[in-house]
């Protein structure tokens, strides 16, 4: 489970540099960001794994995404720039593109079913899965942005 944690984090990591380097963030966000994304998905990864604590993904990700905007807050003050610059590109690896893509599919599937039985089973794969890519994004800006609410004065000290 180690290394699987370990790899998790480290392929969140690289994604979150690559989505930083879109956003163009002063260099030394880079590293901030990376450390983020691997700490929030290895985190993330290690509450959904069955052996572990076995959470569904959906309160996984608000975990894992309040643990990322606390570290953000608190790693922002430091490095000197606004905690937002690290907290989006640390967040966008979470994104639920699997659920996405079988929404889409489960919407195709729908509209070319040609009987009853198998319309009702594809929407209950597209009503399943487009439910829950949104509460996982839900989670994810609710998580993200409550600690920089709760935690105002040290948040917006980097900004002044």
């Amino acid at each position: 489970m180690l290394y699987q944690t370990l790899q998790d984090a480290l392929f969140a990591a690289i994604a979150a540099t690559g989505f930083a380097a879109i956003s163009n963030p002063p260099r030394q966000a880079y590293i901030y960001c990376a450390i983020l994304a691997a700490c929030g998905h290895a985190f993330r990864f290690i509450l959904m794994s069955a052996s572990f604590a076995g959470i569904n993904i959906i309160p996984a990700t608000l975990i894992a995404a309040l643990t990322i905007g606390f570290l953000a807050v608190l790693m922002a003050s430091h490095a000197r720039f606004p905690a937002e610059t690290c907290l989006f590109p640390s967040l966008l690896p979470m994104i639920p593109g699997v659920y996405a893509y079988k929404a889409f599919g489960g919407l195709a599937l729908c509209l070319f079913s040609e009987s009853s039985g198998g319309f009702t089973t594809n929407f209950y794969l597209l009503a399943y899965n487009s439910l829950t890519c949104c509460a996982i994004l839900l989670c994810m800006v609710v998580g993200g942005t409550l600690p920089i609410f709760i935690l105002k004065k040290i948040s917006f000290q980097a900004t002044r």
